[in-house]
C-alpha cells in the first residue's frame, strides 16, 4: 500500500506536532487528570477537529486510512488525547453521516473548530452489548421528545457540551427496532453526570442521569427506529480505534528500554514475542483499512482488530508490572497512596499498576471480546 503526497503530508504533520506539543507534556497531562483543551483546539486548527466531515462544514474529509494515520501518530505523543479526539471525531461524524442539513449547518461547524466538544452514550446498567434491553425513553411530545432514564460508562461526559444518546422511542416492535439516536445539549435542565471513579482512583467515566429532559425533535440523528443500525455502523469503525495499534507501539517501545537497562531476558523475550504479534495486527490493520480505500465496508473483520488489540494493551501493561517488580505493588499511581513524594523505586513503576488496572476494561468497551468471537463464529466462519 502506497501512501500518496498528501496522506504522507498530513502524516508527519500529526507526527511532528505529537513530538513537540504532546510528548512533552504528557505525563503531566496524565498524572494531574488535565483535559488540554488548548492542545486540542490547536489539533483543531490543523483540520484534526473534523477529520471525516465534509469540507463544506469545516471538516477536512478524509479517509479511514488517513484517520488512522493521524490518531497512531498522535498516540505517540499522548494516548489519553489521541483517545479524547477520536472519541470527538467520532461523534461528528455521525451527526454529518447522518443527521439533517440544519442540524449539520448548526452543529458541525463548532464540532470542528473544537468550540465544542462532542461525546456519546450507547452502554446502560442492563444494555452493555445487548442493546436490545435498552431502557432510556424518549417520548415524542410535539416539537420535542421527553428523556428519561441513564447511561453509564460514558466517557468524556464531564467535559462534552454535546452527547449522543441512543433512546428507546418504540416498545411495540422487534426491540432493536424501537431505538432511535438523539444528539442532546448536556447544559440542558435535567441532566446530571456523576463521576464513576474506576479501579486504579482515575475520573475518565460517568454515569449520565436523564430526568424529564427536554429535547428538541429537530435534534433526531436520521430516521427514528434506526439507532441501532446507525450504532452499529459507528462500533464497527469505532474498533479500529480501540485495537490502539499507536498506542501499543508507543508503550511497547518504552518498555523495551526498560528491559534492556534492567537486563532481563526473560521479560526480554516476551517483549520480543510481543512485538512479533503487534507487527502482525498492524499489517492486519493495514491490509482491512486498505479494503475501505477502496470502497469496502468495515465487517465483521474488525473485531479481529478489537480482540487482539485489547489483549496486546493488556499484555504489554502486565509486563510493565513485572519490570517494576515490588516497587508496582508498593506504589500504585503517580505519588503512591496519595503522598506528595515520589516514590523511591524507578519512574516507570509509578504508574505500571494503575495502567493494569485501568487496560481491563478493554476488553470489554464496545462490545466485549466474547461477543466480538461470536461476530466472527457468525459472520466469518459461519458457524
Amino acid at each position: 500500500m502506497q501512501l500518496s503526497e498528501e496522506q504522507t503530508a498530513f502524516y508527519d504533520m500529526a507526527k511532528d506536532f505529537a513530538v513537540k506539543k504532546m510528548a512533552p507534556n504528557a505525563e503531566k497531562w496524565d498524572e494531574e487528570k488535565i483535559f488540554p483543551i488548548d492542545t486540542l483546539r490547536e489539533l483543531a486548527e490543523l483540520g484534526f477537529g473534523g477529520i471525516y466531515v465534509n469540507p463544506d462544514l469545516g471538516g477536512s474529509g478524509l479517509s479511514r486510512l488517513d484517520s488512522t494515520l493521524i490518531f497512531e501518530s498522535l498516540s505517540h505523543g499522548c494516548t489519553s488525547t489521541a483517545a479524547f479526539l477520536s472519541i470527538h471525531n467520532m461523534a461528528n461524524w455521525m451527526i454529518d453521516s447522518f443527521g439533517s442539513s440544519e442540524l449539520k449547518e448548526s452543529i458541525v461547524p463548532d464540532l470542528c473548530t473544537m468550540k465544542k466538544i462532542a461525546s456519546y452514550c450507547l452502554t446502560e446498567a442492563g444494555a452493555g452489548s445487548d442493546a436490545g434491553n435498552l431502557k432510556t425513553k424518549a417520548i415524542r411530545d410535539g416539537d420535542h421528545y421527553i428523556v428519561n432514564g441513564s447511561k453509564t460508562w460514558t466517557t468524556l461526559a464531564q467535559n462534552a457540551d454535546w452527547i449522543f444518546c441512543l433512546v428507546r422511542t418504540d416498545n411495540s416492535g422487534i426491540k432493536q427496532e424501537g431505538i432511535s439516536f438523539l444528539l442532546i445539549d448536556m447544559k440542558s435542565p435535567g441532566i446530571e453526570v456523576k463521576p464513576i471513579i474506576t479501579i486504579d482512583g482515575d475520573h475518565e467515566v460517568n454515569t449520565v442521569f436523564f430526568s424529564d429532559v427536554k429535547v428538541p425533535a429537530k435534534n433526531l440523528i436520521g430516521e427514528e427506529g434506526k439507532g441501532w443500525t446507525y450504532a452499529k455502523f459507528l462500533l464497527a469503525h469505532e474498533r479500529f480505534g480501540i485495537a490502539a495499534v499507536g498506542s501499543s507501539m508507543r508503550e511497547l517501545n518504552r518498555l523495551k528500554k526498560i528491559v534492556n537497562e534492567i537486563d532481563n531476558d526473560d521479560l526480554r523475550k516476551k517483549v520480543s514475542e510481543l512485538e512479533v504479534s503487534l507487527s502482525a495486527l498492524e499489517i492486519t490493520e493495514l491490509r482491512l483499512l486498505s479494503e475501505l480505500e477502496n470502497g469496502g465496508h468495515p465487517g465483521a473483520e474488525s473485531s479481529i482488530l478489537k480482540i487482539k488489540g485489547t489483549e496486546m494493551q493488556q499484555k504489554i501493561s502486565e509486563l510493565f508490572v513485572e519490570a517494576s517488580g515490588e516497587y508496582a505493588l508498593m506504589y500504585p499511581g503517580p505519588h503512591g497512596y496519595g503522598s506528595n513524594d515520589k516514590p523511591a523505586g524507578p519512574d516507570y513503576a509509578a504508574n505500571s499498576l494503575s495502567a493494569f488496572l485501568n487496560l481491563r476494561k478493554t476488553s470489554i468497551y464496545g462490545g466485549s471480546n466474547e461477543i466480538q468471537k461470536n461476530i466472527l463464529s457468525k459472520f466469518v466462519l459461519g458457524v
